[in-house]
């Protein structure tokens, strides 16, 4: 297992822990939603080319450890995740719109 990623110029071991709560601490992050928030984050992570190496849900906040390009940052990762997932979860999930302003 390599410890050190590298690309043109860096050699990197730069790895996150990031913990995101819902907005007032609501507790919907279960069932569906839940899978579907870790199917978006995914799919976040290929396109945008850092790695998700752990996630879990608890009913109000999600914790991730990401490791990612320090040229790319970590919050560029994380503002991609946040962003796509309340767009998408809030299309497709009716009480997420009715009961919260913004996830």
């Amino acid at each position: 297992m390599r410890k050190f990623k590298s690309n043109k110029n860096i050699v990197f071991s730069c790895i996150y822990h990031v913990v995101w709560v819902t907005k007032y601490r609501k507790k919907y992050l279960e069932g569906n939603i839940e899978k579907r928030l870790k199917e978006i984050c995914r799919e976040v992570s290929e396109e945008s080319g850092f790695e998700i190496k752990e996630m879990e849900c608890d009913k109000n906040h999600i914790h991730l450890l990401v490791e990612c390009d320090p040229q790319f940052g970590i919050h560029k990762a994380i503002k991609r995740m946040k962003g796509r997932s309340s767009r998408l979860m809030r299309d497709e999930f009716e009480i997420l719109r009715q009961r919260l302003p913004t996830l």
